[in-house]
């Protein structure tokens, strides 16, 4: 799960760059199942909702790639660098 963190963390990162649409696409799904999975194990372990499963899912819902939530690409730039930095703060902590 660490390497797929790191993984994510550069792919948001490439989506400052000028890619095809279909990148884009495929890093909302992949994050969005990413940050699922993270709220999913992190309540099963927790046993509640914890801030961090409120992220998770706040996250989840912002990447998701059914309904595109338009926030312009400077702001999807600002988004896509802090939540990077914070999946890489989160991989290099976690133990697995």
């Amino acid at each position: 799960m660490k390497y797929l963190l790191y993984i994510l963390a550069l792919m948001l990162l490439l989506c400052l760059f000028k890619m095809p649409y279909g990148y884009y696409q495929f890093v909302r799904y992949l994050s969005f199942s990413v940050f699922a999975y993270l709220a999913y194990t992190t309540y099963t372990a927790k046993g509640n909702l914890t801030l961090i499963v409120w992220i998770y899912l706040f996250l989840a819902i912002l990447f998701q790639p059914f309904v595109k939530i338009a926030l312009g690409r400077n702001i999807w730039n600002i988004v896509d660098v802090a939540v990077a930095i914070g999946l890489i703060k989160l991989a290099s902590r976690k133990s697995d």
